[in-house]
């Protein structure tokens, strides 16, 4: 098996059983949730598997809504914010590395390795696991988050993998399958001022695509949920995420009146699970719907704006505004839909949707909290996805452009 393809997992801190690195070898691809049985870790496996067969059957093209690219939105051009910080920072995460790991964590910036992230726990993951960092490592690596994203954007992450540490308590202490500490870094292409590259957080609801041209970035396709999605008890008790998220979907939707509510609200009764965004997704034709934002008032489009903000905002400020900049010149092309009632404790779906941005959220059904009633979408179970359409998830489009004003001979 190709190093990069390999996985070289420990069990976390408080597990019962102790697994050499040599045993994790001589048993092929494993991560923690893989410890439990060999059938466990066999249906795993072949899960992840068939999901990046079925995912990657297809070259990428992009998020579209009829099949066809909308070309020319994405421009190499100076944004005038620096990336030196965010380079930096990948260089020293990656002098720390050991051999080994530089070997499973380091692919070439165009490896298909981009499109291979899953939300799902299940996953077999490439790079460098938290969990197996030294502490010096894991600063450095948290370092490399700090320098990319926002306070916002750090501090959610963050949030997000401590209520994976409470899902894992509330599943009878089940660290094997969830924990804060599940979570790996990949580096795609070579740090660089000038040259194309990147990074990838993958775990349980969290995901980060990082491409890095220039001074450009584009952070997408981004993952951020939780179930549950505050934490009640245990160590991380009071820990809560996507509030905003929430909160200011429900508001703006109950800002339209009944004309624009009529439009805007595409199902009245939120059933089951809608994101259509997630894993594997890369290619999917997605049609407009709901309402423009050019039937908005001046009041409603600030709110709008402000509601993008959210997760465009997790993104370090500078290129936050830069992309809001470019949110901003296709507002009124923006369409905003609604599945779900609309009261204060309603569960429900919206999307916003335009040539350049696609945002999701959803109130999932319960998967790991069983005291929850099944099939029946709750808000302790949310999932979000941001995504860039014609084209330009994980900067495949800046990357097209790049190659074509400086061809790579030996691309691979």
């Amino acid at each position: 098996m190709n190093m990069k393809r390999r996985k070289f997992l420990g069990i976390m801190a408080g597990t019962s059983v102790v697994v050499s690195l040599a045993s994790v070898l001589a048993q092929g691809v494993k991560s923690h949730a893989q410890q439990l049985s060999g059938a466990v870790a066999e249906r795993f496996r072949r899960r992840s598997q068939e999901a990046e067969a079925r995912g990657l059957a297809e070259p990428f093209k992009g998020v579209t809504t009829n099949g066809n690219v909308v070309s020319g939105l994405f421009p190499i051009r100076s944004t005038g914010v620096s990336t030196a910080p965010i380079r930096r920072s990948a260089d020293a995460f990656l002098a720390t590395l050991t051999p080994k790991q530089r070997s499973k964590t380091i692919f070439s910036v165009d490896d298909p390795e981009w499109r291979k992230w899953m939300n799902q726990h299940f996953y077999i993951r490439q790079g460098t696991g938290f969990y197996e960092m030294t502490e010096s490592q894991r600063k450095v690596a948290f370092n490399l988050l700090r320098a990319s994203l926002s306070a916002k954007g750090l501090e959610q992450s963050r949030d997000i993998m401590r209520l994976n540490h409470t899902l894992g308590e509330l599943n009878n202490n089940n660290f094997d399958e969830y924990g804060e500490w599940l979570y790996w870094l990949t580096v795609m292409g070579t740090p660089s001022d000038t040259e194309p590259w990147g990074w990838q957080l993958d775990g349980h609801h969290l995901i980060v695509n990082y491409f890095v041209l220039g001074d450009q970035v584009v952070m997408t396709p981004t993952f951020m949920g939780s179930e549950p999605v505050t934490a009640n008890s245990g160590r991380y008790k009071g820990t809560t995420v996507l509030q905003n998220e929430q909160n200011k979907g429900l508001t703006l939707i109950n800002a339209l009146n009944n004309a624009q509510r009529k439009k805007a609200i595409i199902e009245v009764s939120k059933t089951r699970n809608n994101s259509v965004g997630e894993a594997f997704s890369d290619n999917i034709v997605l049609d407009y719907a709901g309402i423009r934002a050019a039937e908005f008032t001046a009041e409603q489009k600030k709110q709008l704006l402000d509601l993008i903000g959210e997760y465009v905002g997790n993104m370090r400020d500078g290129h936050a505004e830069v992309k809001m900049s470019e949110v901003r010149q296709h507002l009124d092309e923006t369409r905003f839909a609604w599945i779900g009632e609309t009261k204060p404790n309603s569960v429900f779906y919206y999307r916003i949707y335009s040539p350049v941005i696609l945002i999701e959220f959803d109130h999932q059904t319960p998967i790991a909290l069983r005291y929850l009633e099944r099939d029946q979408p709750t808000r302790e179970h949310i999932h979000s996805v941001v995504r860039t359409p014609n084209g330009n998830d994980y900067g495949k489009d800046l990357l097209r452009q790049h190659y074509q004003q400086h061809p790579h001979p030996h691309r691979h």
